[in-house]
Order: C-alpha cells, then structure tokens, then sequence
C-alpha cells in the first residue's frame, strides 16, 4: 500500500496553468473553494456574482483581474477555458448551477459545479448531452471521495488482503422531510444538498445500489436497506436526532475476516485479517503486530498541509484534480456526471418510495 502521497505544487510553480472563471461570491466559496487555488494549476482571470461589489471584492482578495455581474457578459468577454460554479437554489427549489453550467458548456468552458449537480434525473442527463456535445467536461465537488481517509480506505478495500466487500454501513446526519412534504421541491433543498456526501461515499466504496427500501421515524431519521450490484449489503442510517457536537459521520466497509472504520471523516481503522482470539482462554487482547490494526488520524498540532481542513475535507484534492483533467485533456475519473446521476438515483427513491417498501433502482422512468 502507498506510503504517504506526492508533495504539493503550489500555484506559482506551476509552469502551466488553466484560464479559470468564477461564478459566484458567498461565504462557502469564499472559505472553501477559492482558498484552493493556492495549491492548483490554476490562473484565476474573473468573477461574477450579481452583486457587483461582492464580485469585485472577491476579485481583488483572489487575486482576478475582472469582475462582473451578468455570466454571459463574462463568458463571452473572457472566453475561459474553465468555469468554477458555486450558487444557492432559486426560489422553486431548483438549482442554480444548472442552468450556468449549460451557458458555460455552450460558451466552450469546461465546468467544475459544487454539489448538487442539479434537483432531478432528466436535468443530470441534460448536462450530459451538453457536455458530450460541446466536448467538454463537467465535474462535481464530491468532496467526501476525495479525502486522504477515504482514498486510503479504497485502497484498503481492493486489495486481495482485505477481501471482497461484504457490507457498508454509513451514518449521516440528516433529516428526511414527510410524505406530505417531499413532494415540494423547496422542502427538499436541505436534503438534496447534503445526500451528495453519503450518495457519493455509498457510490466510491461499493458500487452500483440495485435495491433500496428505508423506514422513517417521525422527527426525520431513517435508516435505509440497501442491496449493490456486487452483491453487498449496506445500509444508510440519516441520524436527524444526532447531537451537533458528535462526530459528524462514521462509515464502516466489512470484507472477509476484516473491515475498516472512518470515523467523522479523518480517523481511519484497519482491522486487518489473520486474528484469531480462542474463546475462554485468551489472556490479553494484544495481537502479534502483523495482524493488529492499522490507525492513521491528523496530528492538528503542526502548520502542515495534511493539517489544514482545505486537504483533509478534500477540497483541494478535488480541485487538482478537475485542473489536471482539464490540462491533459483527459475526463476526470471522480466526481463525474454519471456518480451524480446514480445520486440523483438515489434521491429519488427516497423522494417517491414510501417507507417499507423495497424497490429496484433506478426508478423506472
């Protein structure tokens, strides 16, 4: 298994760089996602917000040379080779960046769009046509896939050690509105913004999900039953009640005599295979250290890169990795169009399935 990862390049070095815009100027961009550009090959030429003072604020702090407030005047002004989208819902409930990544795909950019992707499955499969047609790519920030834990846990997964995988569990905290309300977009926006992150971890760690059927209880959490094509098992606990002070998430992969846990994103556990614990007569529960597990977690006491939230969130990585696609002309391998769509996949299943019913996905139609 790898030992560490490359170093990081910052922006400077880079002898190549790809002409970026921005659309949008509010304060998740402004602490997560501009931030990152000190460490990508990334040559910031303009932002837009409708708010032209925001816009021009943000211009001057990262480091543009233009700002605007209408897209398209932009897009046609600066002729980037890739627009970074960032923006709320309107007040149907749909989502902004849709519709700006289309004007974007038509204006010859190449897209990454924070998540949601979109509010529906026919809107996923529309970017797709644009995307093919202008031959461009469209990434999503699928943060979750791209921490340090989560690669590490991949890997673990699918090696011959670990085993296939038998079953996933992943806990999130997240409330499900009522049948009486889910049929309102505007109800769902809490949910559509964050099933993208256990979507995402469920679709990276096990594959495509064949079966889905969950129960709800009546203050919002629910636990859903999952069967993959693999033929795993899992299940999504959306932990609405949960304390805001507790860890945030937890993901467990079991696989044959061994799993691994990640608990609230960053403490990653190995419990490797080959233990063998005689009931009744075992006197320590102290293993050889070949087979006893493997912990790695963030020190948070050094000013170091693997320290910062930027890395150990996967922002950064996403955004490299969108930057690298980009300049080699190669279609990003994660966070793509189609890991959005078995989302959207699984958003509707929750959205028209009632509780204690078992259907197949995706849902036909």
């Amino acid at each position: 298994m790898a030992q560490g990862s490359a170093e990081i390049t910052y922006q400077f070095e880079y002898e190549q760089r790809v002409r970026c815009a921005f659309i949008g100027a509010g304060g998740h961009s402004y602490r997560n996602v501009y931030p990152t550009f000190q460490y990508a090959p990334v040559d910031l030429v303009a932002v837009c917000d409708r708010s032209a003072d925001r816009a021009a604020a943000y211009a001057r702090t990262f480091g543009a040379t233009q700002s605007y407030h209408d897209h398209r005047a932009m897009l046609e002004q600066e002729r980037p080779d890739a627009v970074f989208i960032v923006t709320s819902y309107d007040e149907d409930g749909r989502v902004q960046a849709t519709d700006l990544a289309l004007d974007c795909l038509a204006a010859g950019s190449h897209v990454w769009m924070e998540k949601p992707t979109a509010a529906s499955v026919a809107e996923v499969l529309e970017l797709k046509t644009a995307a093919e047609s202008a031959g461009r790519f469209v990434m999503t920030g699928l943060k979750k896939i791209f921490t340090p834990a989560m690669e590490k846990a991949k890997s673990i997964i699918e090696s011959d050690e670990f085993g296939p995988v038998s079953s996933i569990i992943v806990r999130y905290p997240q409330g499900l509105p009522d049948d009486d309300r889910k049929q309102d977009p505007r109800e769902l926006i809490g949910f559509l913004d964050h099933i993208y992150h256990p979507g995402a971890v469920l679709g990276y760690l096990g594959g495509k999900i064949t079966r889905f059927g969950y129960e709800r209880e009546p203050a919002g959490g629910s636990v859903a039953m999952l069967r993959f094509e693999s033929g795993a098992i899992g299940s999504l606990h959306l932990a609405a009640g949960a304390a805001g002070t507790s860890p945030l998430e937890r993901v467990e992969v079991v696989g044959r005599d061994a799993n691994l846990v990640i608990d609230n994103g960053v403490r990653l556990t190995y419990y490797r295979p080959g233990v063998r614990l005689g009931y009744g007569r075992n006197p320590s529960y102290v293993v050889d250290d070949d087979v006893a597990p493997l912990v790695w977690q963030p020190e948070f006491s050094l000013g170091q890169l693997y320290n910062k939230n930027l890395f150990y969130l996967g922002y950064v990585p996403e955004v490299r990795h969108f930057c690298e696609s980009v300049l080699a002309g190669t279609p990003p391998t994660k966070g793509t169009l189609d890991e959005s769509l078995a989302i959207m996949h699984l958003f509707d299943a929750y959205r028209l399935t009632p509780p204690g019913q078992t259907v197949d996905l995706p849902l036909p139609g």
